[in-house]
C-alpha cells in the first residue's frame, strides 16, 4: 500500500486529506508541522509527502529543502499544497525541490493523479 505523509497545520485540511487519502487506498501518515514532518519522512520513509506552506516555526519551504536535500529522505517527492497562489511560491517550492504545487482547495481527482504522476 502506497503511504503518503501529509505536513499540515490545520485540522479541517488533514481531516479532508485524510478522507480523501484513505477513500483511494492510501495509508496516511500526518505531521503538523515542519519539524515533526521531517522527523517523520525520515522515520517511516513514505512514497509521496504532501507538503503545506504556512506553518508555524519550520514553514513548507524550509521542511522541503530539508527532506529533498537529506540524504535518507532526498528520494521521496514532496507536492506542496498552498493558498498561497503566487508563481513566485510555485517557483520557490520547486528550487527548495518540491517535485509539485497544488493549490488548496484540493481537488480529489487531481490530487491523486498527481500523486500518481510523481511517483512514476
Amino acid at each position: 500500500m502506497t503511504t503518503i505523509l501529509v505536513i499540515d497545520d490545520s485540522p479541517s485540511e488533514m481531516a479532508k486529506f485524510r478522507d480523501m487519502l484513505a477513500k483511494n487506498n492510501f495509508q496516511v501518515l500526518e505531521a503538523t508541522n515542519g519539524e515533526q514532518g521531517c522527523q517523520m519522512a525520515a522515520e517511516h520513509l513514505p512514497d509521496v509527502i504532501l507538503m503545506d506552506v504556512v506553518m508555524p516555526e519550520m514553514n513548507g519551504f524550509q521542511a522541503t529543502r530539508k527532506i529533498t536535500r537529506g540524504k535518507t529522505t532526498a528520494h521521496i517527492p514532496v507536492i506542496m499544497i498552498s493558498t498561497k497562489n503566487q508563481e513566485t511560491d510555485r517557483v520557490w517550492g520547486k528550487r527548495q525541490g518540491a517535485k509539485e504545487y497544488m493549490n488548496k482547495p484540493v481537488d480529489e481527482s487531481g490530487l491523486v493523479n498527481m500523486i500518481r504522476k510523481v511517483m512514476e
